[in-house]
């Protein structure tokens, strides 16, 4: 395909996205809730009143990165026309095609977030599988690739609970990451993650495998209705382990969630266990505790409704949860996703936290699946 011929490829899919994007809608709807924040009392609800900023500001995010490609292909249809007049080279409109090509791929790619909480914040859980302190160093080398993961895309990263490992690395942790799409992006890293390395920790230099488990679900907010029954909830203290001053030694901040779960489509029970030490105040601590409970009922219900929409979906491809979806095999320098078939050589990037192509290529495929 001919520069030429791509600008009239990159306007047409620009188009197309203006349509299915609805851009004059939302900006009509932008228009009408603005008008609300100009009423003098528009703050006296301040739960209300942030929900409608919050929304405005949802939907501004998707016009602006229209507005973003629309004029991206406006410069790209000038630097053609230029081009044509022989006042451009080949390689200045090459250059524009490129930058222009990158704009509308990431609004198309950003299309696939249409679920109702990709938008949202992300609760992303970590346990380390049997292995001794092999699993567990690896459980520790997907946490830092995470929260790297997590930095790179400005995203408010916070380990709200760690569990030490036996000798080395974490048996368990728990990251609340924070930003646009968190949830959107990191859902497709759900399932079990294998390592296959030369171990540092075994004198005979053994290849050694090892299996850790990863957990996403969407952090919760207020526009979220989820019923928790006080009744069945009950709470422990204890004093918050690792390094710190007296008051990690001393004072009971951390806390202990129990909450005696049934589940209202099969009856069955059980006990959903949440600790937190994020902070040194203790109620901070159970407020967040109460989050993570609310983010696992509604994810609990969110899988219930997928498994209705794959009873529907009958011979189409779908993800399991709790599937193996990745290996990292480190000595043949090799990380491929067993769902979508994506693979790099270029390990030292992933476990740094550049896993993009990998969200990527799972959310071109799976995308529409919730």
């Amino acid at each position: 395909m001919t520069n030429l011929e791509q600008i009239k490829d990159l306007v047409s899919r620009k188009d197309a996205l203006r349509r299915f994007l609805d851009v004059d809608g939302k900006r009509a709807w932008i228009a009408e809730e603005e008008k609300k924040t100009e009423v003098p009392d528009f703050w006296s609800d301040p739960k209300e009143a942030q929900k409608v900023v919050k929304g405005i500001n949802a939907q501004k995010s998707w016009v602006t990165a229209y507005d973003e490609v629309d004029a991206a292909c406006g410069d790209l249809e000038v630097m053609g026309e230029f081009f044509e007049a022989g006042e451009a080279s080949e390689e200045e409109l090459a250059a524009q095609v490129a930058v222009t090509q990158k704009k509308v791929e990431g609004l198309e790619f950003k299309n696939m977030l249409r679920g109702d909480s990709d938008r949202l914040d992300a609760v992303l859980s970590i346990n380390a599988g049997a292995g001794g302190v092999e699993a567990q160093d690896w459980a520790e080398m997907l946490m830092r690739m995470y929260i790297r993961y997590a930095e790179t895309h400005g995203y408010r990263v916070a380990v709200s609970n760690s569990l030490d490992g036996e000798g080395a690395g974490i048996k368990s942790c728990t990251l609340q990451i924070e930003g646009e799409f968190a949830y959107g992006y990191l859902k497709s890293e759900t399932g079990v993650h294998r390592l296959v390395r030369v171990s540092p920790f075994n004198a005979q230099g053994k290849r050694m495998t090892s299996f850790t488990s990863v957990s996403v679900t969407p952090l919760v907010d207020d526009s979220i209705e989820v019923v928790v029954d006080m009744s069945r909830l009950s709470w422990d203290t204890f004093r918050s382990g690792g390094a710190g001053g007296q008051n990690v030694n001393k004072v009971e901040s951390g806390v202990r969630l129990r909450y005696q779960y049934k589940d209202p489509y099969t009856g069955e029970e059980e006990e959903i266990l949440i600790e937190n030490t994020e902070t040194r105040d203790q109620p901070k601590n159970k407020e967040n505790a109460m989050r993570l409970l609310r983010s696992q009922l509604y994810d609990r219900e969110l899988r219930h409704r997928m498994e209705e929409q794959a009873k529907i979906k009958a011979g189409q491809k779908k993800i399991e949860w709790g599937s193996q979806i990745r290996s990292y095999v480190m000595d043949d320098r090799r990380v491929k996703d067993h769902r979508t078939g994506y693979q790099t050589s270029d390990v030292a990037a992933v476990m740094d936290g550049y896993i993009d192509e990998f969200i990527k290529a799972y959310l071109m495929e799976f995308g529409g699946e919730g």
